[in-house]
């Protein structure tokens, strides 16, 4: 190595290090002070004799002391929601103790006793779900009017008899639910351990899958070309084992499903979700006809700019070639989104500002520890807790905006508390992608030149594209896989046969996809642990686009309308919450409209090139 050559890789090295140094860890202490703390103990217990206690005074009587008094059925209704709340909190800090460090056999041991004690107990909470949906609709409404306290519960009854047409017997949804940690959970678990496990050899270094595919960002087209195949070569190493979790988990759903009585792959997710199959549809195939005017008039740009013919998968997410690539310190990522958050709201970046300062936020990259990045809802007595693998890319930046942004969402949603809170994912990604498209336009308004514009734009189109297109074609494989799954077990080879094909179209002509590129639908960990959970991505970006858009032309007041938005929680449906700004998902126009918005910026693009 020439002198210069070695001084150059030792600086970006000290930068690199310099940038990276002194990531938070997350303080799990305000959910418990330790694994084998007494608070945490004496949690577990309680949640078993608590569960025990609720059946035997209540399992076979809700009816009844319905007709007697309404007002029983909603303290019946309080002090399940305060089990729940309690074994939210248990399996919470399991589950963040186990993402931590998935390679710790500790960890392993802890969150796996903990959800069998957890589905132990609620097993016991099982029947009053199922006995609630047996009492008759008219009852029901009729006592939600006689007694204010039960009508604070109104949304959740309503949203629990969505499910009344699925339910199966009593004594068959006990054993699911018993079942379900040595069935689904399981196979989760196996996925996340072998993941985690998983070591990449490039250059001189071993690392974890989260640092191997952030090579496949380098401005280096030979270090992409070497991660991309190491990123190849140890999937197909282990595509036996992830084609057998993949099978075994779509043969599972499919039981599950033809059970309960759902016609399509998807419809439990939309029923999960709240959103109609038929509103779903008009996205998936609005985004698909729309391939050819973003992603592929998009790339085919973009391999211009990089001097290629054709592009192999590697390229897909390369900087540009005038993009300096530097690294973002952690403190400068922080005052990028505050700041962007603080225009918008000083109450947004107040919430946000919270999980810098108070440890609600783990950032580095550690062997064993969980890929990706997460919001964590925990439960709403305490706060969420955001999981990152931080390494200083502009991404990296746009990704904490957008983990942020659920976090304020679950701050705001947390007062409806432990039963209305969840959010369903499509409007989860709401504040998600709005925090990203605050930061984003924040960023671009402080460009001086104009191939700091272009660079910016090409970077928040990738984003877009990722979130959209990119989605949307995962919906679609999984949607192929499904299928075929009905068919038979589907071999690694034919699972890379349906991933070739989804991304040929949808990402365009002017990529090659080989061989190489086959095993990548192994890694992504939503085909396993959510199916069908893609597409939200895409809808919240879509809605955020067309909701930023009466954003930029409202006078006053939209703040107030948005934090109401993000303070319903889960209590009322898509169609009421897009209502204050005169949105309708089920119009055909919304999406087409959101998606207008990608294309308006490439087109800018490609006037930048004239």
């Amino acid at each position: 190595m020439k002198l210069d050559a070695y001084f150059s890789a030792q600086s970006e090295q000290s930068s690199k290090e310099s940038a990276l140094k002194d990531l938070p860890e997350w303080n799990l202490t305000d959910l418990y002070p330790a694994m084998d703390s007494p608070e945490f103990l004496e949690d577990v217990k309680l949640c078993k004799t608590e569960a025990e206690s609720f059946e035997n005074k209540f399992s076979g009587k809700l009816l009844e002391n319905l007709q007697k008094n309404p007002r029983d059925l909603a303290m019946t209704i309080a002090e399940y929601e305060g089990i729940e709340e309690r074994m939210g909190r248990v399996m919470s800090y399991a589950g963040l103790v186990y993402s931590g460090d998935t390679s710790n056999p500790e960890n392993a041991k802890f969150y796996g006793d903990a959800q069998e004690s957890m589905t132990s107990a609620g097993s016991h909470l099982l029947f009053f779900t199922l006995e609630l949906n047996r009492i008759d609709d008219t009852l029901i409404a009729k006592s939600i009017e006689e007694d204010a306290s039960l009508a604070y519960y109104e949304p959740w009854l309503s949203d629990l008899r969505k499910d009344k047409p699925f339910q199966l017997d009593d004594n068959i949804e006990q054993l699911l639910h018993e079942k379900s940690v040595t069935g689904s959970g399981a196979w989760n678990r196996l996925f996340d351990e072998t993941m985690s496990s998983l070591r990449f050899n490039i250059g001189s270094e071993e690392l974890p899958v989260a640092t191997a595919l952030n090579f496949l960002q380098s401005s280096e087209r030979n270090k992409r070309k070497e991660a991309a195949g190491e990123v190849s070569r140890v999937l197909n190493e282990n595509i036996r084992t992830f084609s057998l979790i993949t099978n075994t988990l779509s043969k599972d759903k499919e039981i599950s499903d033809r059970w309960r009585g759902f016609e399509d792959i998807a419809d439990s997710r939309h029923l999960a979700n709240r959103v109609e199959r038929e509103v779903v549809d008009a996205m998936v195939e609005a985004v698909r006809e729309a391939f050819p005017d973003l992603s592929h008039r998009y790339y085919k740009m973009k391999a211009n700019w990089l001097g290629l013919d054709v592009m192999e998968h590697w390229d897909r997410n390369a900087p540009l070639p005038n993009d300096a690539e530097g690294l973002v310190e952690w403190s400068e990522a922080r005052k990028t989104i505050l700041d962007a958050y603080a225009g918008f709201s000083p109450e947004m970046a107040e919430i946000a500002e919270h999980f810098f300062d108070k440890g609600w936020i783990d950032a580095g990259t550690r062997a064993g520890k969980s890929p990706g990045a997460f919001a964590h809802p925990t439960v709403p007595s305490v706060h969420p807790y955001i999981l990152m693998n931080y390494l200083g890319k502009p991404r990296d930046v746009m990704t904490l905006a957008h983990e942020l942004g659920h976090g304020v969402h679950q701050v705001l949603a947390g007062g409806q508390g432990a039963l209305m809170a969840q959010t369903p994912l499509t409007l989860a990604e709401t504040a998600s992608v709005f925090g990203e498209m605050l930061t984003f336009r924040s960023l671009l308004s402080k460009c001086q030149t104009q191939a700091e514009r272009k660079i910016m734009l090409a970077q928040k189109v990738e984003d877009m594209l990722n979130t959209v297109v990119r989605q949307i074609a995962f919906y679609m494989f999984e949607r192929k896989v499904h299928e075929a799954r009905k068919l038979g077990e589907l071999t690694g080879d034919d699972l890379g046969d349906l991933w070739l094909s989804i991304q040929s179209e949808s990402l365009g002509p002017v990529f090659r996809f080989g061989d190489d590129y086959r095993p990548y639908w192994a890694y992504i960990p939503h085909f396993v642990h959510s199916p069908f959970y893609v597409y939200a991505y895409a809808f919240g970006d879509c809605l955020v686009n067309s909701l930023y858009a009466v954003y930029e032309n409202a006078e006053s007041g939209f703040q107030d309308k948005y934090f109401d938005l993000l303070k319903a929680g889960g209590t009322k449906h898509h169609s009421e919450l897009l209502k204050p700004f005169g949105l309708d998902a089920s119009d055909p126009k919304f999406w087409k409209k959101g998606l207008s918005m990608i294309s308006g910026l490439i087109d800018e693009l490609e006037a930048l090139e004239t």
